[in-house]
């Protein structure tokens, strides 16, 4: 099947033929009838899908040019950087018709966003946060919103955006589709779904916790963290194999590490990026990456959703990731638009209940492999492999009651004044011998 036989309009066909898109994916495939059809759909898929376009393309293709400043199309997604990146999947759908579509997000000037919003918008993306906050300040209404999409919901639950998206729901108008993508399915988006679709229709492009067929994996026995860095140096070299190389860190200190560690060799071509990282610092990494100019990316776990980027060749996890399922969203930053790819894992042997864990979510087996004899082993060990020594607890010893004295004690002698108060008559009388007093009242005429 190819794009062609989709019910699109001329301007979105010459678009997609621009942008080289040619066959749909397996949810791109599956959702277009349902949600051209004004039916609530709940998509089930993992990264590197496709899932972007699945929801853009019905969107446009029903969306109608009005007099209407206010958005009749919104995407709520989880990060800055995904913000960008729909955004400008939406321009370049929208080349050959009269959509605007602006982005707007945190860590930047409320005011300039809202002077956006007010000078007309078609489409609009956000985060949940900013969104809500541009309805409190006035410059955004939601009562012309008729499509709702709401990408990476688990992620966005799991950074703490239920609230928000909540509070954007009250202000939202009774009747509108709503559209939901998850690559995975929890109680919590259970709830959700309950409480403000109309009975969606689920549709699911691959069971949960699948990772992509063109994905590669490998699992790399290494002893302990100054050896993964040996190891991890020493990968790079490979330069036609390693292209675009990502590597996940598990948090922020960590990915400076790497990133110190491997300056020297790699200066030029290499980028760091987390979210202490200042946001045009963030942006222009991640625009060095896509292009070629930087091969090598560190980042943390909050960027496996937000980076949607072709030709990554490979994966390395640094570290085993603490929740299985953020496994499946770091490898699926490579094999994406149906290209292979390759995921490779550094385990030590304190990972053993982390990669079991990951191997029941994916009903399969993490592929082993020996690290290869050259590679430098370190017996350094880094402060998070040291042990923890455990303090002997002291306590000090409680005195016998007994012993001690009485908590009353007796004032001296010069302590012991009283305050007693000598009337002015009384002082008057003890220093002249008669009464004086300070002036008599004049009695009104």
């Amino acid at each position: 099947m190819t794009f062609s036989e989709f019910n699109l309009t001329n301007p979105l066909r010459n678009a997609l033929d621009e942008a080289g898109f040619v066959q749909p994916t397996v949810i791109q495939e599956k959702t277009f009838s349902a949600m051209m059809s004004g039916r609530d759909v709940v998509g089930i898929a993992q990264t590197g899908t496709g899932k972007t376009l699945a929801y853009l393309l019905p969107c446009l293709r029903q969306w109608v040019f009005t007099k209407e400043r206010m958005p009749q199309i919104m995407v709520i997604v989880p990060t800055r950087e995904l913000v960008v990146q729909v955004v400008d999947e939406v321009k370049k759908l929208t080349t050959y018709m009269n959509v605007k579509c602006v982005g707007v997000f945190g860590g930047t000037n409320i005011n300039t966003q809202a002077q956006e919003v007010l000078l007309g918008v078609d489409v609009l993306v956000g985060t949940p946060g900013r969104i809500y906050d541009l309805t409190l300040h006035g410059s955004l209404r939601l009562k012309s919103i008729k499509r709702l999409i709401i990408d990476e919901v688990d992620e966005m639950l799991n950074l703490g955006f239920r609230h928000q998206l909540i509070q954007i729901f009250d202000l939202l108008p009774n009747k509108r589709q709503n559209l939901m993508f998850s690559a995975t399915m929890t109680d919590d988006i259970l709830d959700m779904i309950n409480d403000f679709f109309n009975n969606p229709l689920q549709i699911e492009a691959a069971r949960m916790g699948t990772p992509l067929d063109n994905i590669v994996q490998i699992g790399y026995s290494v002893p302990n963290f100054y050896t993964k860095l040996n190891f991890l140096r020493d990968l790079l070299t490979d330069e036609e194999s390693f292209e675009k190389v990502l590597v996940f860190a598990s948090s922020k200190k960590q990915a400076d590490e790497i990133y110190e560690f491997l300056e020297d060799d790699y200066d030029e071509e290499l980028g760091v990026i987390h979210s202490n990282k200042a946001q045009n610092n963030r942006f222009n990494t991640v625009k060095s990456f896509e292009s070629g100019a930087v091969r090598i990316l560190v980042a943390t776990d909050i960027m496996a959703r937000g980076l949607d980027i072709t030709n990554i060749t490979h994966v390395i996890n640094f570290e085993v990731p603490e929740v299985a399922e953020n496994y499946i969203h770091r490898i699926g930053r490579t094999g994406r638009a149906d290209k292979n790819g390759v995921a490779i894992t550094f385990v030590t042997p304190r990972d053993a209940e982390k990669v079991l864990a990951i191997e029941v979510l994916m009903d399969t087996v993490l592929p082993m492999q020996e690290m290869p004899e050259e590679v430098e082993i370190s017996d350094e060990m880094h402060e998070s492999e040291r042990p923890v020594i455990a303090m002997k607890n002291i306590l000090t010893k409680i005195p016998d009651r007994e012993s001690v004295g009485p908590a009353f004690h007796e004032k001296s002698e010069k302590n012991k004044k009283v305050n007693n108060k000598i009337r002015f008559k009384d002082k008057m009388w003890a220093k002249y011998g008669k009464p004086k007093t300070r002036g008599q009242k004049k009695k009104g005429k």
